[in-house]
């Protein structure tokens, strides 16, 4: 029979077997002792083993108990140990069940907009790029971030992006992208089940139209706007009365057609004489192309008012960044505070008009649209299409991007010699 004293000083690694109840045992360890039921498995003939319970909290008489069942179900061909397993398994897919319910509950669209920017916007955009998704989300989400994923329905989507596509059809575009490939992501990472319905990629689709840009309150439709050669003539005329920075950036928007964030972050260290003359030669990593494998640094040749306002600001502010703040931490201007302040000079403009009294002759025009009417400018010349794409900085699409590797140098300084040769013509003659 059982003796408690024995049972006490049992060591670990040792057991107690009892002869009037075969397969009960008393089993010590260094944690303490526990109740065993050990007995052949009639369904597939292996040794099992279950445990009871822990002695002393289990009785000697419980375990009798406790033990007399077992037997009855594996001698009625049940497998005690596996339906134990079973359950313990069972219970544990029970508290997981509950646990990602409770936090699908909790997982909000701010969230997951929020594991996707971190995860994904954060590292693979450009810092400026970055930032105006997370003030996208930030500024346009509102309350709707509040609500949990698991509830977000079509009709939600559709709201969202319906009501500011009315006010903003762009920036509802933008929202529409962003949130369907944050929903990707999250499905992707396994944030939320495969079957979560992605209903941004399918709400709206094709049917936000922008309106526009909106100038002095009216809109003035989607068409480019490039300016006409007695518009360019002009505006180079005009371009003295601004402000030296602001002449030195339109000037190189005509006469290089580069993109405004290319000539806002020029280094002098950039700017080089070779054997056919100085070169802004911009790195890969600046332009818009430095996420294609087949781009290169984008070449352009310096003539004209180009090469004299490189020159001088080289002159002036060495290797460093060409066209630095007049104030703050920042490296460079940005490229917006060039458009706000050519605003300011626009006929329609009522932003302090005492501290910009002189008025631009050509209006409803952008710094970009310098870009485009230089490239029209090339084509009005004859210049060939492929020749004005790499002069612009385009990777030519497909194929022939693959295959089409010259760098175009010499036909470069053939063309924006002639394009430089014409704006001073252009500005030289009084319509």
């Amino acid at each position: 029979m059982f003796d408690a004293r024995t049972a006490k000083l049992l060591p670990a690694g040792e057991h107690i077997t009892f002869a009037e109840f075969p397969g009960l045992r008393l089993s010590a360890s260094s944690t303490g002792k526990s109740w065993i039921y050990r007995y052949k498995s009639l369904v597939d003939g292996r040794m099992r083993q279950l445990k009871i319970g822990r002695w002393p909290d289990i009785s000697f008489n419980r375990a009798v108990t406790a033990w007399e069942e077992l037997r009855q179900r594996r001698d009625a061909g049940e497998d005690p140990a596996a339906a134990a397993r079973a359950e313990r398994s069972a219970t544990k897919e029970r508290i997981a069940a509950a646990r990602r319910e409770a936090e699908e509950v909790a997982y909000s669209v701010a969230s997951l907009c929020n594991d996707y920017w971190r995860g994904h916007i954060k590292t693979h955009r450009a810092p400026k790029g970055a930032a105006e998704v997370r003030r996208l989300f930030d500024k346009e989400l509102g309350s709707f971030g509040a609500l949990p994923v698991r509830d977000v329905t079509r009709a939600h989507a559709f709201e969202l992006i319906q009501t500011l596509a009315e006010a903003k059809p762009v920036v509802a575009g933008q929202l529409r992208g962003e949130l369907g490939a944050a929903w990707d992501y999250a499905i992707d990472s396994g944030k939320i089940t495969e079957e979560t319905p992605n209903w941004w990629r399918q709400i709206l689709k094709g049917k936000i139209r922008s309106k526009g840009k909106k100038l002095a309150g009216k809109h003035i439709g989607t068409a480019k706007r490039v300016l006409s050669e007695d518009e360019v003539g002009a505006l180079i005329r005009w371009l003295p009365n601004l402000p030296q920075l602001l002449q030195d950036t339109l000037m190189l928007y005509l006469w290089t057609a580069c993109r405004g964030a290319e000539i806002v972050q020029v280094q002098g260290c950039e700017i080089v004489e070779e054997d056919t003359g100085w070169w802004w030669v911009i790195p890969k990593a600046k332009t818009k192309n430095r996420w294609r494998e087949q781009a290169t640094d984008l070449r352009v040749p310096l003539f004209g008012r180009a090469k004299a306002i490189m020159l001088r600001r080289k002159d002036r502010y060495g290797d460093g960044h060409l066209f630095p703040p007049r104030r703050g931490t920042a490296q460079h201007i940005e490229q917006k505070s060039i458009q706000s302040t050519l605003y300011c000079y626009q006929p329609y403009s009522k932003v302090r008009p005492k501290l910009y009294p002189h008025r631009l002759p050509v209006t409803h025009w952008t710094p970009h649209d310098l870009r485009r009417t230089s490239r029209t400018l090339l084509a009005s010349m004859g210049c060939p299409n492929e020749i004005g794409e790499a002069v612009l900085g385009h990777v030519p699409p497909g194929i022939v991007g693959v295959y089409n590797l010259h760098a175009y140098d010499k036909e470069r300084v053939e063309w924006l010699t002639k394009l430089s040769n014409h704006l001073e013509g252009l500005a030289a003659h009084q319509a």
